[in-house]
């Protein structure tokens, strides 16, 4: 029976202090998430929890 190869998970980038000034002027733009996510390269999901646990709204429902 041959071996199963394990999938190689992408690496978490950490955020950088530029990187959450750049989310706190977006937030305060109002800027979709949609955009924010395409501009700054990650995920909806990543954002909003980044948002989340900054405190900051983020996205339509504030």
């Amino acid at each position: 029976m041959a071996k199963k190869t394990k999938k190689a998970k992408p690496a978490r980038e950490p955020y950088t202090a530029s990187d959450i000034k750049i989310l706190k002027a977006h937030s305060k733009a109002r800027t979709p998430v949609s955009k924010v996510a395409k501009t700054m390269k990650r995920t909806e999901g990543s954002l909003r929890q980044k948002a989340l646990s900054l405190g900051i709204g983020l996205g339509h429902q504030r």
